[in-house]
């Protein structure tokens, strides 16, 4: 069974961003990678139908013989992970808002979370919250228009900086020190984060803590791979975004993306 793929799932390409840290982390492991693009953003969704897709990619990688599977976007860690390892066997790995190291090295006290609807208005994500930011002001803000702008392939563009600009002002008005990413695409805009925000704003993603949790459950339930060559990598999109998607993982060694109905 160690010889079996680890597969991530997220509601388009952002989830690439954590494919790559557990790539780097993890380079003779097997993955898999379901980007469900046509349903993107999974942010703007009801907790019922994010619950679904998150059930219909879990039993897509079943059917590919996953021995653990990330949960490679926010939202849905956030709205369905509590039930998929209710009803499934096998380990589960979510992504949080790593809102934990934001509030204890904030020192100012003020904090951004700059994530989806989905996440910010979520029960975890309330419950995290409360639990690590007592005595911190927290400023949340839903990325609008970040998760299409990514899936586009647009970030780069004048129109979707302008409007990046406005939805960070909060953080500027309230002189926040750290910036937390509530979303796996959001990583592919901190170049454009770094550039509008003040330079001594540190900005937070969870990619390489997930990386980190990943191979401890992996060491934990003994399904490490006893491989010493380097592992295969493969990606599925099922949208018509594949050259997109080759641009975005092209650093990964071996990397294949192919396109598939799901």
């Amino acid at each position: 069974m160690s010889q079996q793929p680890i597969i991530l799932f997220d509601s388009g390409v952002g989830g690439t961003s954590i494919l790559k840290e557990l790539v780097e982390l993890l380079p003779q492991e097997n993955f898999i990678y379901l980007a469900d693009s046509k349903n993107a953003p999974y942010g703007e969704r009801t907790t019922r139908d994010i619950i679904n897709l998150s059930v219909k990619n879990t039993e897509l990688a079943l059917s590919m013989q996953a021995k653990l599977i990330v949960v490679a976007c926010n939202t849905a860690t956030t709205n369905a992970i509590s039930h998929l390892r209710l009803n499934y066997q096998l380990p589960f790995i979510g992504i949080e808002p790593a809102i934990k190291p934001a509030a204890l090295h904030s020192e100012v006290r003020r904090i951004g979370v700059l994530a989806t609807k989905g996440t910010l208005s979520s029960e975890l994500f309330k419950q995290t919250s409360e639990a690590f930011t007592q005595g911190i002001d927290v400023i949340e803000v839903i990325g609008k228009g970040i998760v299409e702008a990514v899936e586009g392939g647009w970030t780069k563009d004048e129109k979707f900086i302008k409007q990046l600009e406005k939805q960070l002002q909060p953080f500027i008005h309230q002189s926040i020190d750290y910036l937390v990413l509530g979303c796996t695409h959001f990583p592919y805009i901190i170049p454009q984060l770094k550039h509008l925000l003040p330079s001594h704003v540190k900005i937070i993603d969870s990619g390489r803590a997930v990386a980190k949790q990943t191979e401890a459950v992996l060491r934990k339930n003994k399904l490490k791979t006893s491989s010493k060559t380097e592992g295969q990598v493969q990606v599925y999109t099922n949208a018509d975004n594949v050259y997109h998607v080759k641009e975005l993982v092209k650093e990964i060694h071996n990397v294949e993306v192919k396109q598939m109905d799901f």
